[in-house]
């Protein structure tokens, strides 16, 4: 049996195919994570976004916030409200938006989905160069998805209500996109990260990354799946490290 993880702090490394996975540095309970340029941020079941520093987490103000990222565009975050913020000058300046989910990691550019399940994006021109509250014009995008997510150079994912998987590519500084690309399999969360590693979280918690991407085949070409010691509720990957939350709100740090 897998083992299930509460409060209590892990003490050792769990071996699996493919993965090392240690207790990370723990928020208890932990919601979600984002990771990207050698950052992580997070949030807790109580709204509070924290920033990581070495092995300590600090809290990011005293704004209640139900999802965070961070990437070249900076940091960006979401409130119960669906409002969307950037993070300036060591506090969360309000950005306009409506949004339930933001991804910050795109070449500049800001993509996100709201609670009908449309797709907006900020050209980075806009995005990177934001700092303080005026009117921003999002670009609405075709078609519906519940979960997206961008990298620099290869590429946005997303997954609809269906569980449906695209691919696609987002010009930064027009927020044009190619058309959306059905990939195989289903999931509930998408996340790409910087060098173009992907990796979903499954309906039932499992985690799966996608291999054979290249320059050649952005979308990759099978599925290989990560088993974890738990079920999980969210992914990021950044510098060769996975993060991974699991429902139970702990925090794990994975090699991959």
């Amino acid at each position: 049996l897998l083992p299930q993880y509460k409060h209590s702090p892990l003490t050792c490394a769990f071996f699996f195919t493919g993965c090392t996975c240690t207790e990370g540095p723990q928020q208890f309970p932990a919601v979600q994570i984002d990771a990207g340029q050698g950052n992580v941020v997070m949030t807790d079941s109580n709204n509070h976004a924290y920033f990581l520093l070495g092995s300590q987490w600090y809290k990011m103000g005293s704004l209640n916030l139900k999802h965070v990222s961070v990437g070249p565009a900076g940091i960006w975050g979401v409130d119960l409200n669906n409002r969307v913020y950037k993070y300036v000058a060591g506090s969360f300046v309000f950005a306009n938006g409506d949004l339930q989910q933001v991804d910050a990691g795109g070449d500049g550019q800001v993509v996100g989905v709201t609670n009908t399940f449309t797709i907006h994006c900020l050209k980075s021109t806009i995005a990177s160069a934001y700092r303080k509250q005026s009117p921003l014009s999002w670009t609405t995008l075709p078609g519906l998805l519940m979960y997206f997510s961008c990298s620099t150079n290869y590429g946005c994912w997303g997954v609809n209500s269906a569980q449906n998987i695209f691919f696609t590519e987002v010009t930064p500084s027009t927020c044009d996109i190619s058309g959306w690309t059905h990939v195989e399999g289903a999931a509930v969360k998408v996340e790409i990260e910087t060098d173009g590693s992907v990796f979903v979280v499954t309906k039932d918690g499992d985690v799966f990354q996608r291999e054979g991407i290249d320059s050649s085949t952005p979308q990759g070409t099978s599925w290989t799946h990560l088993p974890m010691p738990s079920r999980i509720s969210h992914v990021s990957y950044d510098h060769g490290n996975l993060w991974v939350v699991t429902d139970y709100g702990t925090i794990l740090k994975c090699v991959c």
